[in-house]
């Protein structure tokens, strides 16, 4: 770690590796990519690792495919000689009320338009693309062939090794204490481990960039929720795409290992809770053994926590600190970072090098908050 660097990045999940290295393949290369312990350790690393294109606005539609676009070449992309694993079972999203069913219709309108090759699918198709799913209570379904899932771990690695390679330092086990200002700029990071100046700051840690960004007076509007998960026994191969509902609140799938990762969404107070409960594996398996009965004699191999990070219209907040310009938050995901991140990397990228893109980085300001030009995303677990 040097004394001084253009830019640093804080946080080592999927975001701020997607940044540093977006960084770097601009030019901007003296960078420094800081995380509190290892790369991943945090939201990432628990996430479900879902891929998804279908969602109900075209902003975040858009998004998705860009980023799905990106999945599929990653390795290359990046120069990864590993892999990220991804695997494009497809999503079977399940609307359970007629109100619903009507948005899901919408969302395919809203799909089709940006060229993604969504369907609607009734009820007897959704039993011939998962003949363990009990269909009572639903009003239909919809299918992306091309969502799916990759690992967490290995994305990330893929973006800061590339990062690495073109210059990048990354410090890990190293907390950020504070940050310096001057004449309403920001000149420096605090950290455990030494003093860095610094040009610009991106602030990509998750639940704790409200945390940060109160440092230098700026009031972040993300609360952070936590949201558990699990793993079964492996078994021969049932299915291979994610079923999701978002009335009920779950997800699951069956990796090519043979296990199923499985969650419900329920809604709890904002804390840093990263601990699991009984409570949760109790109504998880409820849930999941009427929706998938072939389920219920699988036996749960662990279970984990991890952290959404909620903005108040389930998109994302990416804004510039007016009294500390060049401090930039980039969070508010809730849920939902792992999946765009590629994007959201080229965006903030083409952002601090003052380079074009077609998207306008200001549509995720937190002054919408103010006005109510809110970013409602209708397809939210």
């Amino acid at each position: 770690m040097k004394k001084a660097y253009d830019i640093v990045v804080v946080g080592g999940g999927i975001v701020g590796s997607a940044i540093a290295f977006e960084l770097a393949k601009r030019g901007l290369n003296n960078t420094l990519l800081i995380e509190k312990r290892y790369l991943t350790s945090g939201a990432t690393g628990r996430c479900g690792a879902g891929i998804r294109q279908q969602w109900g606005s075209k902003l975040n539609a858009s998004i998705a495919k860009e980023s799905t676009d990106l999945f599929e070449h990653m390795e290359e992309y990046t120069g990864y000689t590993g892999s990220i694993e991804l695997h494009q079972g497809g999503y079977l999203l399940v609307a359970y009320t007629e109100k619903e069913w009507d948005q899901f219709r919408k969302n395919l309108a809203v799909q089709h338009e940006l060229g993604i090759d969504s369907y609607e699918v009734s009820l007897a198709d959704a039993r011939k693309i998962n003949p363990y799913l009990n269909t009572e209570g639903m009003f239909g379904a919809t299918f992306c062939q091309k969502d799916g899932h990759a690992n967490p771990h290995q994305t990330t690695n893929a973006y800061a090794q590339g990062a690495k390679r073109m210059g990048v330092d990354i410090a890990t086990y190293t907390t950020v204490t504070g940050f310096t200002t001057a004449n309403g700029k920001i000149t420096g990071v605090q950290t455990d481990k030494g003093y860095v100046e610094c040009k610009c700051v991106i602030n990509a840690a998750n639940t704790h960039a409200p945390e940060l960004a109160a440092m230098v007076g700026d009031d972040i509007p993300v609360t952070p929720e936590r949201h558990q998960a699990l793993v079964t026994e492996p078994v021969a191969p049932l299915f291979d795409h994610m079923v999701m509902s978002f009335h009920r609140s779950y997800y699951v799938q069956q990796t090519p290992h043979g296990s199923f990762v499985m969650g419900i969404g329920p809604h709890e107070e904002p804390s840093h809770n990263f601990n699991s409960s009984w409570q949760f594996l109790e109504q998880n398996c409820a849930v999941m053994c009427e929706a998938l009965p072939v389920l219920r004699k699988l036996r749960v191999v662990r279970q984990w926590a991890g952290q959404y990070d909620l903005s108040p219209d389930r998109s994302p907040v990416i804004d510039e600190a007016e009294q500390a310009k060049g401090f930039w938050t980039v969070c508010g995901f809730s849920g939902h970072g792992f999946m765009v991140a590629p994007r959201i990397g080229i965006l903030v990228a083409n952002k601090i090098a003052n380079m074009p893109d077609s998207l306008d980085i200001s549509i995720f300001s937190k002054k919408r908050y103010e006005t109510g030009d809110m970013l409602i995303e209708p397809a939210v677990v």
